[in-house]
């Protein structure tokens, strides 16, 4: 594993964030945590991880966005609580629920939520940025 790590560990973090914030229902914080207990630079670890992450949620942004109702229901399995549950981040949170697109179950809906509701971009992004570059840099700063 330390071979592959060594050959493949950033971009390795990088497509497996990615993944774990569009319609793979998978983690990506074992990996960083892996790579910062075997010596990775937690730096270039944390960019990466957070890099895909951020990525992958503006992918669901823009689904968000641009797709069907049927890409959101079938594709990305987003069910009617999933959708609920983002609707009421938002009623509580405002826009500021987009830093807690990290969090499991509520997440990546609202990542969707904000393309579905025309959330500015910039905005959008800057938030979502934010929330996972805190998420995963205590993390790394936790396995230290």
């Amino acid at each position: 594993m330390m071979t592959f790590l060594s050959h493949y560990g950033y971009v390795s973090l990088f497509l497996l964030s990615f993944l774990a914030s569009t319609i793979v229902p998978i983690g990506s914080e074992w990996l960083l945590v892996t790579m910062v207990i075997k010596g990775f630079d937690p730096i270039f670890s944390i960019a990466s991880a957070t890099t895909g992450n951020t990525l992958g949620a503006c992918t669901t942004y823009g689904i968000g966005i641009y797709g069907s109702e049927w890409v959101s229901r079938k594709l990305l399995r987003f069910d009617e609580l999933s959708r609920t549950r983002a609707e009421m981040f938002y009623a509580k949170f405002g826009v500021w629920s987009l830093l807690f697109s990290w969090l499991p179950i509520v997440g990546d809906p609202l990542c969707l939520a904000g393309g579905l509701l025309r959330i500015h971009f910039g905005v959008f992004l800057l938030l979502v940025f934010v929330g996972k570059l805190i998420r995963y840099g205590l993390l790394a700063v936790l396995v230290m």
